[in-house]
């Protein structure tokens, strides 16, 4: 199949820095955001971005603004047509990131530790507490640090390769999420009231986590290197442990299991959607990768 002239003037950047859909819906919303910048698709997966611009000496320098004031490391890609090649060849392209330094990468792996560890944990106290809202929060420390992961091991994979693993990775997140979801309606039909103290810490150290794990990546960020940036890092998985502490609180006052329930279907549903996205984003990958 022939490129397109769309296809070939396509503009695509490398981001570092995102760990969850999330982070790639709040880049795509500041890109289309500026006036002239059209068909913005950011990858988790391969955590590309493509855009397409009226008139890139003006427009591009505002996007690449844009996100890096939300914390976000851009890297423009060059296009298929100015070195000769099509759209699978960018092997040698993802080399070329000369900002992973060192530093980023143990940093990365701190990011990894701290999510997937903490994950584990909650995982096993969610058993001890006999909460479905812990068990479905922690889906969200092990895809969080799983994301982080893949784009410390895969720096210089080409999109293909990066696209077979995140497919690999949303399918095992998608499993897990839909095991909690039948495990949580198991509990509609046989009622266990959740040790809410119990609860209701995990929840809390959670909380400290996903803001330790901010802080770690912040000095490797451009842009906003205070709170702020740590909020806007963080917001989504701190929302989900408030909700979890919230119904530790509900269960403790009400003496029902519902409020634990109700947010455990609420978080799960969310991650399934975030790995729905993954998988997406991957088959769609891979289709561009595969295109002569």
């Amino acid at each position: 199949m022939a490129m397109t002239q769309r296809e070939e003037t396509a503009i695509r950047y490398y981001v570092t820095g995102m760990d969850c859909t999330s982070c790639a819906a709040k880049i795509e919303k500041a890109a289309h955001n500026i006036a002239g910048v059209e068909d913005v698709k950011v990858s988790v997966a391969s955590q590309v971005m493509t855009l397409h611009v009226d008139d890139p000496a003006e427009k591009l320098p505002l996007v690449e603004s844009a996100v890096t004031e939300l914390g976000y490391q851009l890297d423009r890609l060059p296009t298929d047509a100015a070195r000769g090649e099509g759209p699978g060849d960018d092997d040698n392209r993802m080399r070329d990131l000369s900002h992973v330094t060192p530093a980023y990468k143990r940093a990365l792996w701190i990011v990894v530790l701290l999510n997937v560890g903490y994950g584990l944990a909650e995982m096993a106290g969610s058993f001890l507490a006999g909460s479905q809202a812990l068990q479905a929060d922690s889906l969200d420390f092990l895809g969080d640090g799983l994301i982080s992961f893949l784009g410390l091991i895969a720096v210089g994979w080409g999109l293909a390769a990066r696209a077979k693993a995140a497919l690999l990775q949303g399918l095992f997140l998608g499993v897990l999420g839909i095991g909690v979801l039948l495990s949580t309606l198991y509990r509609v039909f046989v009622e266990h009231q959740p040790e809410a103290t119990l609860m209701g810490g995990f929840a809390v150290v959670a909380l400290v986590v996903n803001v330790l794990a901010a802080v770690v990546l912040i000095p490797h960020r451009k842009g906003d290197a205070n709170v702020r940036a740590v909020w806007l890092f963080s917001r989504n998985d701190a929302i989900g442990n408030l909700a979890v502490v919230g119904a530790a609180l509900l269960v403790a006052w009400s003496g029902t299991p519902w409020p634990d329930l109700i947010v455990a279907f609420i978080v799960a549903g969310l991650f399934l959607q975030s790995a729905w996205s993954i998988v997406n984003d991957a088959r769609q990958d891979l289709v561009a990768a595969d295109r002569p």
